[in-house]
């Protein structure tokens, strides 16, 4: 194991290869930078002065004395700019400004409807962007950047929206291109469900690197965090498990053309239509979980039937993947009858080795998990090495 203070073979020690040493807790001095880049410490003192007077460090006082003098420490600068995350639903959009730093700042959540179409929704995420960093950042902190979660399938490394559901008039559409030129600032975009497990991994302790997080809402969506990445798989679409076929349930036909996949008989909004159809009024999915909570008969027995269907579909995630962790998110995750369905199915359908160690948890992040995970790609597109020494040229 390599310490603190050993060189680490190919580092990369350009200006914004020691800018990510900072940023990551690698190093919080310049004589720890040298260490470990190996570089002459007038070298590093020159790099770190630079990235200084830029604006990308700043100085954080002193250190911990090691037996001389005590370094002084170096952190991100949160000041000089803030990032907008979104995670946008089909009816509602949650926002969260945060500094540099990754420090939240503030908040929003707000109602929406997807099906308003891509250039009227995008543009007001461009100005609410605009008015929260009007509202809350502080003088000088200029908005650098956007993510955005989309409730729909992104082709990777593309990212352009691919048949999504619901969505009309979003088949094809490089969003995060479009929100780039309203808003002016690099924008990067993802599916919903990857930055949920993104956002919940941030959150997770230390020895976890193997995430498996599932969106449980209207629609169904998962996403996989391997060896402490983001997997996207070749074409953007692993995890994607909405269209996976479920044995023995209903004939019921979905947006791809077949019949019976996940989303269609375990969503939320599937629940609502078969609620429907059986003579029960009810708006959402949200009011599903009202009318359980309050001893419904038929809406506990569909929601444990809909967790019962998901966690067959996820016992093969489990089995094949052999995650530390199965996070449970969306509306659905809150109802009891439907968590009792998902895990009865899965220790019934996963062999003992993969479920003896396996922890099966409710979201931590809730409604900031796709904020945050946004958040985190768009800056380590902004912190990325190659755009910092380009900026520094």
């Amino acid at each position: 194991m390599t310490s603190t203070f050993d060189t680490v073979p190919g580092l990369d020690s350009s200006p914004g290869g020691i800018l990510n040493l900072v940023r990551s807790g690698s190093s919080s001095s310049r004589a720890e930078i040298a260490r470990l880049a190996g570089l002459a410490p007038s070298t590093v003192t020159a790099r770190v002065e630079q990235l200084v007077r830029h604006g990308y460090l700043r100085e954080a006082g002193p250190g911990s004395s090691r037996g001389g003098r005590r370094p002084t420490q170096l952190e991100v600068n949160p000041t000089t700019g803030g990032v907008i995350g979104v995670d946008l639903g089909a009816r509602h959009a949650s926002f969260g400004l945060f500094d540099m730093a990754g420090e939240l700042l503030a908040e929003r959540h707000l109602d929406m409807d997807i099906a308003d179409g891509p250039e009227r929704i995008l543009q007001w995420i461009a100005d609410v962007a605009a008015t929260m960093v009007a509202e809350h950042a502080a003088p000088g902190q200029v908005l650098r950047g956007i993510g955005v979660g989309l409730p729909g399938p992104v082709d990777f490394p593309g990212r352009r929206l691919v048949s999504p559901s619901r969505m009309p008039g979003w088949n094809g559409l490089d969003a995060g291109a479009r929100l780039s030129e309203l808003a002016g600032v690099p924008v990067i975009a993802d599916n919903d469900a990857n930055l949920m497990a993104l956002g919940e991994y941030s959150s997770a302790p230390d020895d976890v690197k193997h995430l498996v997080f599932l969106k449980a809402g209207s629609s169904i969506g998962c996403g996989v965090i391997a060896s402490g990445s983001l997997y996207h798989g070749f074409r953007g679409m692993a995890g994607d498990i909405s269209h996976v076929s479920v044995p023995n349930a209903p004939a019921t036909l979905c947006s791809c053309g077949r019949v019976g996949c996940l989303d269609v008989v375990a969503g939320g909004a599937a629940i609502v239509t078969s609620l429907r159809a059986a003579g029960v009024e009810v708006a959402d999915t949200r009011e599903v979980l009202v009318m359980a909570g309050n001893g419904h008969p038929l809406a506990t027995q569909m929601l444990r039937e809909a967790g019962t269907r998901t966690g067959g579909v996820l016992a093969t995630i489990v089995n094949f993947f052999n995650p530390q962790r199965l996070v449970l998110g969306g509306n659905l995750s809150e109802a009891e009858a439907f968590v009792a369905g998902l895990r009865s199915a899965i220790y019934t359908e996963c062999l003992p080795m993969a479920t003896d160690y396996l922890e099966i948890a409710v979201t931590r992040t809730k409604a900031l998990g796709g904020v945050t995970g946004a958040v985190r790609i768009v800056l380590d597109h902004l912190f990325d090495a190659t755009v910092i020494n380009e900026a520094l040229r």
